[in-house]
């Protein structure tokens, strides 16, 4: 029999199951979550040794950064040797840094070492570290002028479509009245409506806002729609049978039977409003992403435009792992059937 050791919680715990926990502690790292340290010490060495071809370049960023990442990998390194979770986890992830690392090296290489695509079109890593430096309040300011336009137009958007659709997936007179419209407006591209919409609104913010409800309108009445009409008839009987009033099969039996149809009206919905608030900023809005996307771009400054490009592939990236934390807080018993 194994013998049992007291913990200092009071319970009883196997000196076996202790004994392997801390022989497992002390184990060796893998040989794969070295992987990144060394991407990145080839990253530093051929970044150093290599001549540049572009000469005029004279900011040091990107070195700063290979070097800080570095400091950091190994600060994570020494922390795994006691901490199993985070050895996991760099075991886990280690290929994919490493391939990303390598990435920015050939990126380097072929634009700042052997200039083999074009300028202005290709900049170099430094020098759109050097757009995030130079433009910080601008790109920052851009950033909280398209989150609020996003958050506008998406609620708006969700709450007009959640509304429509269990309308219509509920009364059949709303269906036969509200139907042909969906069919008729909803399959019109949210953009095609730029010219009607800044011309009707007083600002080209509201115009935006509308464009992008517009958008993210359509996919929550369909999926909203249909998940109502295809809720089991057998729990709305129950209820019924039990005393339900018309308000409570809505919001207490068919809003939650429907729920999983729901949310994938809302993630397309959200997509959709992604594209839909670059396109309207970049026509309309005098500022935001899409804005500084245009702005730069009109001053062949592209190495701006990928610094954009990157702040809209990290805040949408963001917004949607937000998005599916709250929906696993929501609706617990769907955890991880859509996983992002």
């Amino acid at each position: 029999m194994s013998k049992q050791l007291l913990t200092t919680d009071g319970t009883l715990e196997s000196a076996d199951k202790r004994w392997v926990q801390a022989e497992h502690s002390s184990l060796p790292l893998p040989a794969v979550t070295y992987l990144p340290l060394i991407a990145l010490a080839i990253a530093i060495l051929l970044h150093v040794l290599i001549p540049n071809k572009q000469s005029f370049t004279n900011v040091k960023h990107y070195l700063t950064v290979l070097e800080l990442l570095t400091a950091i990998y190994i600060i994570l390194l020494l922390a795994s040797i006691k901490l199993t979770k985070l050895r996991k986890v760099l075991t886990e992830k280690a290929p994919l840094w490493a391939a990303a690392f390598i990435i920015l090296t050939i990126w380097d290489l072929i634009t700042l070492k052997y200039r083999l695509l074009p300028l202005p079109y290709f900049p170099e890593p430094d020098k759109i570290l050097n757009a995030f430096s130079a433009d910080k309040s601008l790109l920052a300011l851009s950033t909280v002028y398209s989150v609020r336009l996003l958050f506008t137009g998406y609620i708006l958007g969700a709450v007009v479509g959640l509304v429509t659709g269990i309308m219509i997936g509920w009364s059949k007179k709303w269906n036969y009245w509200i139907s042909p419209l969906i069919r008729i407006i909803g399959p019109i591209p949210a953009t095609a409506w730029i010219p009607i919409a800044l011309i009707v609104f007083p600002t080209s913010f509201w115009a935006s806002v509308f464009l992008i409800s517009l958008a993210v309108w359509f996919p929550v009445t369909v999926m909203s729609s249909s998940g109502i009409e295809n809720v089991r008839n057998s729990y709305l009987e129950v209820a019924r049978t039990l005393g339900a009033n018309e308000r409570y099969l809505i919001f207490k039996v068919a809003l939650p039977a429907a729920s999983h149809t729901i949310f994938i009206g809302l993630f397309m919905g959200l997509g959709i409003s992604f594209v839909t608030l670059i396109v309207a900023e970049m026509l309309g809005v005098k500022a935001g992403l899409g804005w500084y996307i245009t702005w730069a771009q009109g001053w062949a400054d592209y190495s701006k435009v990928y610094a954009s490009l990157l702040v809209i592939a990290v805040i949408f990236s963001g917004i949607i792992n937000l998005f599916f934390r709250a929906k696993d807080k929501v609706l617990v018993w769907q955890r991880g059937l859509i996983k992002w």
